[in-house]
């Protein structure tokens, strides 16, 4: 069975561009995180965590190049990798790849990339290199849910002083208007009587 190789793909002004690497990576690293925001509450110990957000993935490897036995400069393929930097006029961003390697296919931007020349010919021209690669994770805003919703669905949100629910509907959904369906989810008569520390329910909102 042939060894398969992976390939780098993209498209710009409908044409499918692919880089194929000359040696496959030994290992590569995928890493996903989120984002909390501590709550300042005088008198407690440990502060209360709220989510914020979830970060993108990334995908890291190291790419290596040589070509000392062809006599060739590397560089002619390094520079692949790195062209995938370079802001495109059409898109007026660097193109939307995909790293692909048997049954894996990452799509995203490529963020980084550290290139490291190790060997040369007589002349001085490289002809082994590595390249530190890191990609950021892409997904259509249409793949991620239909509608109108809050940043991370139903939540708890620990009041602090001078929070009002028109201010927390503005953070949480981008709308102060929108304050009554934290009230009414959380049974409030009084929606100005909000007390630091008090714990609300912030409820997903979904517009078809």
């Amino acid at each position: 069975m042939a060894l398969e190789r992976a390939t780098i793909e993209y498209t710009v002004k409908g044409k499918k561009e692919v880089i194929g690497v000359l040696f496959n990576p030994t290992e590569y690293r995928i890493n996903k995180s989120n984002q909390f925001a501590e709550v300042a509450i005088p008198g407690l110990e440990v502060p209360p965590l709220q989510f914020v957000r979830g970060n993108a993935r990334s995908l890291t490897m190291q790419l290596f190049f040589d070509t000392y036995e062809k006599g060739t400069d590397v560089r002619e393929h390094t520079s692949k990798i790195l062209s995938l930097l370079a802001i495109h006029n059409e898109l007026h961003a660097p193109p939307i790849c995909s790293f692909n390697w048997g049954n894996l296919t990452f799509t995203g931007v490529l963020e980084r990339a550290d290139q490291r020349f190790t060997l040369f010919l007589p002349t001085g021209v490289p002809a082994r290199a590595t390249v530190d690669v890191s990609f950021k994770e892409y997904v259509e805003p249409g793949d991620q849910g239909g509608g109108l919703r809050s940043a991370d669905f139903t939540k708890r949100y620990v009041v602090q002083r001078g929070d009002t629910l028109s201010g927390i509907a503005g953070r949480e959904y981008g709308d102060p208007g929108l304050w009554r369906t934290i009230a009414e989810e959380n049974g409030m008569d009084e929606p100005l009587a909000l007390q630091p520390g008090q714990v609300l329910v912030i409820p997903a909102l979904t517009k078809k």
